[in-house]
């Protein structure tokens, strides 16, 4: 018999666990809070100045100063932001800023800190999905493609081409050439604009569910000029084109799919012979004993429960959830067809894992 898993806490008593928790409830004020402060672009103004007063950082920023210096009380109290009570100055220290301002990306938290009043907004809705078993359409989420659009660039667009292209040899060089590439579930596309950008000899293509996702993107195509890029609003759970690409790509795609299985046999079929399909999802494991350490597993399942899982559900998918893991992963890419597969981490990376795997076994791209 296996032993029972314990909730990774120490906090055994009433009155621990009534610390813990309490401290749990201000961490996620402080958090709520730092998305403000984001979107608002204070962080980046604090960085930019000296020590100043609420009324200074009201004058840089063109913000109401009642409303910043009552920001300000929870970013001091949070630990955040510093604060001299003599002369009634706020400063934001390199260290934080190197965590919190615009300049920092890709190591920006306070962009993943926009998910959790994200998440927040949909409390009514969830507890009807609770009751009902039903899912959520992707239009049923405020200004999701705008933070995922976010997080992406600062996971995928910001590694593109200095980290995630490396990972399969030869692979740029046949950009430079000229190949095909599609993005299947491309939401804004921001990674296919870079790379219609820089490889003006191939052709790109982006699908994905909502129109609404990719077409700022679309827009910025046009104003650049670019003749290479196109995208189209298509439900991949029917997706099949065979023969058509030279690489294939899905970025934190695949588990919100309708059909996740058959996409990727789609995918699979899709390829042309040498051809190659990469797939960055969430690392994690798809056993929960075995994620009781990831360092963002709360958050991760989350965002599965409120937003991952809902919208597989909505669609008659299968709600494989954020966390479907690596191992669930690589034996959904098997049965697609996929007999050469590899798996990597990025060094600055911890979070994602990049899934290299073509149809011919031993076959470079």
């Amino acid at each position: 018999m296996n032993a029972p898993v314990s909730a990774p806490t120490s906090a055994r008593s009433p009155e621990l666990f009534g610390e813990h928790f309490a401290q749990m409830l201000n961490h996620a004020a402080i958090v709520a809070m730092t998305s403000l402060g984001h979107r608002l672009g204070l962080f980046d103004t604090l960085a930019s100045l000296p020590p100043s007063t609420s009324h200074q950082i009201s004058d840089a920023s063109g913000l109401n100063e009642r409303y910043i210096r009552e920001w300000l009380s929870v970013m001091v109290t949070g630990g955040i932001i510093d604060y001299q009570p003599t002369p009634k100055t706020f400063s934001l220290d390199s260290a934080h800023a190197a965590c919190l301002t615009r300049s920092a990306s890709p190591d920006n938290l306070a962009v993943t800190a926009r998910f959790i009043p994200l998440i927040s907004s949909m409390e009514t809705a969830l507890m009807t999905c609770f009751r009902t078993g039903e899912g959520l359409p992707y239009n049923a989420y405020p200004c999701f493609h705008e933070v995922m659009a976010e997080d992406s660039h600062q996971t995928v667009v910001s590694a593109l081409f200095n980290h995630i292209l490396p990972l399969a040899p030869g692979l740029q060089e046949r950009l430079e050439r000229g190949i095909s590439v599609l993005d299947a579930g491309c939401g804004r596309g921001l990674a296919l604009l870079a790379l219609a950008q820089a490889f003006p000899n191939s052709r790109f293509t982006g699908y994905d569910l909502c129109e609404e996702a990719f077409e700022p993107t679309r827009e910025k195509a046009r104003a650049r000029r670019l003749t290479n890029l196109f995208f189209d609003a298509r439900d991949l759970r029917n997706f099949r084109d065979p023969a058509s690409y030279d690489l294939i790509t899905s970025f934190d795609a695949v588990h919100d799919q309708a059909d996740p299985a058959a996409l990727l046999r789609g995918i699979s079929e899709a390829l042309r012979p040498g051809g190659m399909y990469l797939m960055q999802d969430i690392a994690g494991s798809s056993f929960l004993e075995n994620n009781l350490e990831h360092p963002l597993g709360p958050l991760l399942y989350t965002i599965s429960c409120a937003h991952c899982t809902p919208v597989s559900l909505a669609q008659g998918g299968p709600g494989l959830g954020t966390l479907w893991g690596e191992e669930k992963a690589e034996l959904m890419l098997r049965q697609a067809g996929f007999h050469h597969i590899e798996s990597h981490r990025l060094e600055h990376d911890p979070f994602n894992v990049y899934f290299i795997a073509r149809n011919e076994e031993g076959k470079t791209p």
